[in-house]
């Protein structure tokens, strides 16, 4: 069971690659502005895990900090429509806040500005197995 906090950039980096390719639903999205969060639940590919069969296992990821959300080329109506990640990055902007960008298979993008790197992701069941490895062309 995965269990990490970042706290600055490098911290991001590494729950970026825990996360590549999971998946999620635009539903599994929520975002508190009284609270100040962004809470996201995922399917994520267990990279970690040893064997030639893949896994799945359900996680969540919480910002704290949050003050602002933006979204491009993603449905916001359409709660069911599922999103691929491919990865997170952190652009600085005033110290020590900046944006985090959430990229997404297709095109698509959230971006949340937060006053720093607040992050903290938990696997939340048991692993399952999963016939299909994600894939990329390089």
């Amino acid at each position: 069971m995965l269990r990490l906090l970042a706290e600055d950039e490098g911290d991001l980096d590494v729950i970026s690659a825990a996360l590549q390719d999971a998946v999620t639903r635009i539903g599994d999205i929520h975002w508190d502005a009284r609270a100040r969060t962004v809470t996201i639940a995922f399917n994520r590919f267990r990279w970690e895990a040893e064997g030639r069969k893949g896994q799945r296992i359900r996680a969540g990821l919480q910002l704290g900090g949050v003050l602002e959300v933006k979204s491009r080329r993603l449905r916001q109506g359409a709660k069911s429509a599922v999103l691929e990640l491919l990865a997170m990055a952190f652009t600085p902007g005033e110290a020590p806040g900046g944006t985090i960008t959430f990229t997404f298979a297709g095109g698509g993008d959230l971006a949340v500005t937060v006053e720093c790197v607040d992050l903290a992701l938990a696997d939340v069941s048991d692993p399952w197995p999963t016939p299909r490895r994600p894939g990329h062309e390089g």
